[in-house]
C-alpha cells in the first residue's frame, strides 16, 4: 500500500503543479486584461484546490504510514539529520502551510465583490502557495525517481 501510494503521490505532483500553473494564469490574464471572472476562471481555481486538497490527504496517509518518518522519530535524530528533517518536519508542515494559502486565496476570492478583485486575490494567494510549494517539492526525486 505505501508503494502505491507514493507512486500516487508522484503523479499527482504534476496535477498540482500543471493545475497550479493554469489556475495562476488564469487569475494573472485577469487581472492584466481586466476581465471578467467567468466559469472557466472558476474551474481552474476548484480544479486546482482538488489537486491540492486531494495530495494533501495523501500526504498525509504516507506521513502517518512511512518508514522513513517512523525512523526519523525512533532514532532521535530528526532534527540532526538533514534527510530526516525535511521528511517529517520541512516538506509536511510547508505543504499544509500552503495547501491553507491556497484554500484561503479560493474562498476570499469566491467572495470578492467584483470581478478584478477575484482576480487578485487568486493571483496572490495562489502564487504564494505555489512558490511554497516548489520550494518544497523533492526535485531530484520528481525528476529521477530512483535517486
Amino acid at each position: 500500500m505505501y508503494n502505491t501510494l507514493i507512486i500516487i503521490h508522484n503523479i499527482l505532483r504534476w496535477g498540482v503543479l500543471f493545475a497550479g500553473i493554469y489556475a495562476i494564469t488564469k487569475a494573472a490574464q485577469g487581472v492584466i486584461n481586466k476581465k471578467d471572472f467567468e466559469k472557466a476562471d472558476n474551474l481552474s481555481q476548484i480544479i486546482f484546490v482538488i489537486f491540492c486538497h486531494t495530495q494533501l490527504l495523501i500526504g498525509l496517509i504516507l506521513y502517518f504510514i512511512s518508514p522513513a518518518v517512523d525512523q526519523a522519530f525512533k532514532s532521535g535524530e530528526m532534527m540532526k539529520n538533514a534527510g530526516f528533517r525535511f521528511v517529517a518536519v520541512e516538506h509536511i508542515a510547508t505543504m499544509v502551510i500552503a495547501i491553507a494559502f491556497i484554500q484561503v486565496g479560493r474562498t476570499l476570492s469566491k467572495k470578492a465583490a467584483n470581478s478584478l478583485s477575484k482576480h487578485k486575490i487568486a493571483l496572490r494567494y495562489f502564487a504564494i502557495g505555489m512558490i511554497m510549494i516548489l520550494a518544497r517539492i523533492p526535485w531530484s526525486k520528481a525528476l529521477f525517481p530512483g535517486m
